[in-house]
């Protein structure tokens, strides 16, 4: 099978408004990584718009961060390609930052349509 080439320039620079499908979640980040780092690290993939380590009330990081791509596509590229990829001598894994409910239903609101036919019929 031949590989498929990388797909060039797309036209529109303006970041979507559908942010939540950009941020991914990083896990067992090191302690010493900072947000510097941490987005250094993750440009790898595309356009990092923000990075964010999370901290705990004492400031100290809690191994974990948030990366907010600008592009859908680039998000997608660094689940691909950076997961367990390694960062200062830790493995990291990376996972989409979204509601925890998101698979349960979709939203697509069309699911909800037709699916008629009912047991009951209400004359006894």
């Amino acid at each position: 099978g031949g590989a498929g080439g990388g797909g060039g320039g797309s036209g529109h620079a303006a970041p979507s408004h559908e942010e939540r499908e950009c941020r991914i979640f990083i896990g067992n980040l090191s302690y010493e990584t900072s947000w510097q780092d941490l987005k250094d690290f993750m440009r790898r993939a595309g356009t990092v718009a923000r990075a964010d380590i999370l901290t705990g009330p004492d400031g100290r990081s809690k191994g974990c961060g948030i990366v907010e791509y600008a592009y859908k596509r680039d998000a997608a590229r660094a689940m691909r390609e950076l997961n367990e990829a390694e960062l200062d001598g830790r493995t990291i894994y990376l996972q989409e930052d979204r509601p925890r409910d998101d698979r349960a239903h979709d939203d697509g609101g069309a699911a909800r349509s037709g699916g008629g036919g009912g047991g009951h019929d209400g004359d006894g």
